[in-house]
């Protein structure tokens, strides 16, 4: 029973939390900040080039005034995570009040982005087939 208690305590400890996110710590800094919500690689590489940290240093490695970089520099410059969320949300919603074509599609949860939808989102459409075919019933043979 101990033993189990300390390999859970173990497991949190491998992980950095920043912003409210677990980063992994044996990750390069390049590749573990993409686990923010709003943050790919290309922002990444941008965040590591304006704080002027390596991006190929690992995050077990960065000592506390980086980590502070990092996170004031995400904070000033951009949305991340629940503010950006929040942000979307909004942008919906202001969508389907005024009733435009995009809002309408979002409220019947429909593809909004000009996706077919004869042959794909058939669940959305309430269209489940359980084996896919030609479509055709097959004629018995007497």
């Amino acid at each position: 029973m101990l033993f189990a208690k300390i390999l859970s305590i173990n497991k949190d400890k491998d992980k950095m939390r920043l912003l409210g996110v677990n980063i992994p710590d044996n990750k390069r800094v390049e590749a573990a900040l993409p686990y923010f919500y709003g943050v790919g690689l290309s922002r990444a590489r941008r965040i590591l080039q304006a704080t002027g940290i390596n991006p190929d240093k690992r995050t077990k490695d960065l000592n506390p005034q980086e980590i502070n970089a990092i996170k004031e520099f995400i904070e000033k410059s951009y949305k991340v995570e629940g503010e950006l969320r929040q942000l979307l949300r909004q942008n919906i919603n202001l969508l389907k009040e005024i009733n435009s074509y995009r809002g309408l599609r979002h409220s019947w949860h429909l593809p909004a982005r000009g996706q077919r939808t004869r042959t794909n989102s058939r669940t959305v459409r309430g269209n489940v087939r359980k084996t896919a075919g030609s479509g055709k019933r097959k004629v018995e043979l007497k």
